[in-house]
């Protein structure tokens, strides 16, 4: 069974992808994105299978 790590990461809307791309070279898959505490910023939540990239 695989074991997954998670982390939240802050998004600024007009840096959106290079932050996402960034994280995704590491392995991180996105799993979703919410709203954030203002409405210049998003949260997105990703995952990984534990002990880094696949």
């Amino acid at each position: 069974m695989t074991k997954w790590e998670y982390v939240t990461v802050p998004l600024l809307v007009h840096a959106t992808k290079q932050i996402l791309d960034n994280w995704g070279e590491d392995g991180w898959e996105l799993v979703q994105v919410v709203p954030g505490p203002n409405p210049e910023q998003l949260v997105a939540y990703l995952k990984r299978p534990k002990g880094g990239a696949a």
